[in-house]
């Protein structure tokens, strides 16, 4: 199962990938949830009797003419590791972790798949990092490691958008303030239910800039797996359905590079994972610049 969030008239609504097409999830069943994260408080039952019901729906979307927002526009929380490639720690200096470094975003950054990134008119280093996203699946705290992978809904590419300047050079190094800005969470297009992920920890991850690849790793070169992420993070606060966890980014950012590389208006932003899709932004000014 695959899901996307559309834009329509009548607002956000959650849809199914059906053949080639966005099916409009209410003209469907008309008692589903309109959104994807309602759609996920069902459980599995409840997806799979809202998925048959896609092939009678009569309202659909051609997806090159669609809009689409971030699979899950309305996430209570969203979650992000820090360093959470071996590679990237030691190309940006600090100590490989030991335990899960994390920091947060508002849902105010999020944006979706053919949208655009704004430079803010506060900062000159804007850089880029590639990521998998975990969607969580079910509510739940103290969840042990063996059980985990129960608790996922699916996957989703991320691009983890970053003001190192704000992000590093400010009192306390506060990563937050550098990494939330309207529009530095893009994720999509879809939401790829874990039913199509045999493996999350064996796909390719590769980000291009303007056609150049920047970024080119695996999931496999993880710290701090899936499930490992997901028993760590339920210690401290309960995860719900529709919570999105970025799960750090690999070696090649920008700001490793010699010169760095900042992203300028203009740029055209893919960042592609085996399975999940590609995820395509282009970069503009701040207006109020």
């Amino acid at each position: 199962m695959r899901w996307v969030t559309v834009l329509t008239e009548h607002g956000p609504r959650a849809c199914g990938v059906w053949q080639g097409e966005y099916v409009d999830v209410n003209a469907a069943a008309p008692d589903a949830p309109s959104s994807v994260r309602g759609l996920l408080e069902l459980g599995l039952a409840g997806q799979q009797r809202v998925w048959e019901a896609l092939e009678r729906g009569t309202k659909r979307y051609n997806p090159a003419q669609a809009t689409l927002l971030a699979p899950i526009p309305d996430p209570r929380k969203i979650i992000c590791l820090g360093l959470n490639y071996r590679d990237h720690a030691i190309e940006s200096g600090m100590d490989i972790p030991t335990e899960p470094i994390l920091f947060s975003k508002y849902p105010s950054a999020l944006i979706g798949h053919q949208a655009e990134i704004v430079l803010p008119a506060v900062s000159d280093q804007v850089d880029y990092e590639a990521e998998m996203v975990i969607v969580v699946g079910r509510k739940g705290r103290h969840i042990p490691t063996e059980q985990a992978m129960e608790y996922v809904a699916g996957y989703a590419v991320g691009h983890d958008v970053s003001a190192r300047d704000w992000q590093l050079n400010k009192p306390g190094k506060q990563w937050m303030v550098g990494k939330t800005f309207d529009t530095f969470a893009p994720v999509g297009p879809e939401l790829v239910m874990r039913d199509e992920v045999p493996d999350p920890h064996a796909l390719g991850i590769r980000l291009r800039l303007n056609g150049q690849t920047m970024q080119d790793s695996s999931t496999s070169q993880l710290i701090f797996r899936v499930d490992e992420t997901i028993a760590y993070l339920s210690k401290i606060f309960t995860l719900e359905p529709g919570d999105l966890i970025f799960t750090g980014t690999p070696p090649g950012v920008g700001m490793a590079r010699k010169p760095p590389v900042w992203l300028k208006a203009g740029d055209v932003v893919e960042v592609e994972i085996d399975g999940l899709g590609t995820l395509r932004n282009t970069v503009k000014a701040d207006s109020q610049a």
